[in-house]
């Protein structure tokens, strides 16, 4: 982590979204490995002679030179790490990169907390998508190892409710109990989603494996729809809203 008490410091970040502030300034979130997520000043970087316009797009990996200004930070040199070229030359690419940027923009505060660990699952999750790997996998591999990063981890092993062991059979999923109930405590309780088996057995596989390892599962159309709806469903109820990308992206894929 940077020492903060000097005036000028420097982070790795990826840029999450930016927004226009002023006449010509850009106002950046940043995800950066030194501080978690955190917001920044662009100073200018909407003037057509700035050279800083095309370092801070979103999905950008950066590295930035920082000064304490009065109220904020400040970028003074912005220098591109990698662009993720492909994750802008195709629509559902780009809804897909954008989808991981959300979600973590979504469960994260500006608190300056290193998290390296996260940074490191986000660029990763960048490159993959940009590498041409299989984007189901890509994605339902970083949800879940996003929620062990940020203490949502669900509870896929034993029975929330009993905490008896779970056997090779179709569960429930509770969203507010944070993970499965099996078939005799989730009769009549209310507000569960079913779960079959080969769909758990797939999340289990993404929550303990490397991606190395998780990479290697093939499942089926069903298994795949079924997962990403119980995922949305958990979010939703987390976050206490709905994303805006996976609509986005169900629309354009249609």
């Amino acid at each position: 982590m940077p020492e903060t008490k000097f005036r000028s410091f420097r982070v790795e970040a990826v840029v999450l979204r930016h927004n226009d502030y002023g006449e010509a300034d850009r106002l950046l979130t940043l995800y950066t490995r030194q501080l978690g997520k955190t917001r920044v000043l662009a100073k200018g970087a909407r003037k057509i002679a700035s050279r800083k316009a095309g370092h801070i797009e979103p999905f950008t990996q950066v590295k930035l030179q920082l000064a304490r200004g009065r109220d904020m930070l400040l970028v003074t040199q912005a220098d591109t790490v990698d662009a993720y070229l492909p994750l802008r030359e195709d629509l559902i690419l780009t809804s897909q990169a954008s989808y991981v940027l959300e979600l973590l923009d979504r469960f994260t505060y500006v608190d300056d907390t290193e998290n390296p660990s996260t940074f490191r699952l986000l660029t990763d999750t960048l490159a993959r998508l940009a590498s041409n790997d299989d984007p189901w996998l890509v994605i339902r591999y970083y949800e879940m190892r996003l929620l062990d990063h940020l203490g949502f981890r669900p509870q896929l092993i034993q029975c929330v409710n009993c905490g008896r062991e779970i056997k090779a059979e179709d569960q429930f999923f509770s969203f507010r109990a944070g993970g499965v109930i099996c078939p005799r405590c989730g009769q009549g309780l209310p507000q569960l989603k079913p779960i079959t088996v080969e769909t758990l057995k797939y999340l289990r596989h993404f929550q303990r494996s490397s991606y190395r390892d998780a990479s290697r599962a093939r499942p089926n159309s069903e298994v795949q729809n079924e997962a990403e709806s119980l995922m949305q469903g958990y979010f939703t109820y987390l976050l206490e809203r709905e994303l805006n990308t996976p609509g986005f992206l169900k629309k354009i894929k249609e």
